[in-house]
């Protein structure tokens, strides 16, 4: 018999990709919990990466921030791994409303984990791993030359980053008390196709193609930008699977166990990035209008944001993981699927 999976947030973003790669290199069984709001264009993912018209694939519109009724478990059943995907992610949003961040990112956690305590007292060691989707931002701004390891203290500095470490803590507190086989991914910001143009390379290369100026956060003297690790979301759930398959679980003797960076290629900062973008459309379209930008003092204006996030990677690579996709790669990939696909960036 086949594995089940059960994915939170399994028709956003990462989610699509994560289950495009499980049909595609195992006989796992998807089950998506998924209340379908903007973020997740839901069925139209569903529909790019063939999962709509598969039948290892069901699909549950569930709105995890309130309790898991007795009719959805009674319709799944078994289930062998929860991966716990399902979040709000938007810093901007978290900041302007922080309550819905606490919700879905604490209560919803809770509520996933106690779902997780009924499966485990159900079908006992055939409830396999809950597996708890965190970001680098739980670590806060990392200085200059600082990569944040997974024994490292948490330090959020948003609303977004604080619910996401709260999540972490609930989990890590029932894998303690309750004996939930727990595992933290720490993921660093990740692009690919199927994106909300929200999201910084869709939304530059929207603007590349409009004319439009590009804003790049950036030191109060607007003389650095701000940079990230970018990861592609094929590389994110091919490192998925190999946390999945690792032995090392969360213990309430080591804190630090079970938890696993994903980290990106290298550091980039958002000019070098806008401007590589610039250059792989205008290779495809050369009469793109000229690139414009403006440096601003983002992170000053409103707390809360940070110039740069950095994780150490050096224990997935110590486990024997290499990422396949490397950044170049990756970007060439994403523009020519942007540019195929306009109207996920609202322009046909």
């Amino acid at each position: 018999m086949s594995k089940r999976m059960l994915i939170t947030g399994g028709c956003g973003f990462i989610g699509s990709h994560v289950i495009e790669y499980f049909l595609k290199n195992t006989d796992y069984e998807i089950l998506i919990f998924d209340k379908l709001t903007y973020a997740a264009s839901g069925f139209d993912r569903m529909k790019e990466i063939g999962a709509d018209k598969n039948d290892r694939v069901s699909i549950f519109t569930v709105d995890f921030t309130k309790e898991i009724s007795d009719g959805i478990k009674k319709e799944v059943g078994e289930v062998n791994y929860i991966l716990h995907l399902g979040a709000e992610t938007h810093v901007d949003r978290s900041i302007t409303n922080p309550s819905l961040f606490v919700s879905t990112n604490c209560n919803g956690t809770m509520h996933m984990l106690e779902y997780a305590r009924c499966l485990k007292e159900k079908y006992d060691d055939k409830f396999e791993m809950f597996l708890y989707f965190s970001t680098d931002e739980v670590m806060g701004s990392a200085p200059k030359g600082v990569y944040y390891k997974e024994t490292d203290t948490s330090r959020p500095e948003n609303p977004y980053a604080a619910a996401k470490a709260a999540g972490e803590n609930i989990a890590m507190a029932y894998a303690c008390t309750y004996r939930i086989p727990l595992k933290i991914t720490r993921t660093m910001n990740v692009f690919s196709k199927y994106q909300h143009q929200e999201k910084f390379i869709p939304g530059t290369i929207k603007k590349i193609l409009l004319g439009e100026e590009n804003v790049i956060h950036a030191t109060p003297d607007l003389k650095s930008a701000g940079t990230r690790f970018y990861i592609s979301a094929q590389n994110v759930a091919i490192a998925i699977k190999f946390v999945i398959d690792s032995d090392e679980f969360h213990t309430k003797e080591n804190r630090h166990s079970g938890i696993f960076n994903i980290v990106g290629e290298r550091e980039i900062d958002n000019l070098t990035l806008a401007k590589t973008l610039y250059e792989l459309i205008k290779k495809r379209i050369p009469n793109v209008p000229d690139f414009k930008y403006v440096m601003t003092d983002h992170h000053s204006q409103r707390p809360g944001h940070d110039l740069r996030y950095a994780l150490d990677g050096s224990k997935l690579k110590n486990m024997g993981f290499e990422y396949p996709l490397n950044l170049e790669q990756s970007l060439d990939e994403t523009v020519e699927w942007y540019l195929n696909n306009k109207t996920w960036l609202g322009l046909d």
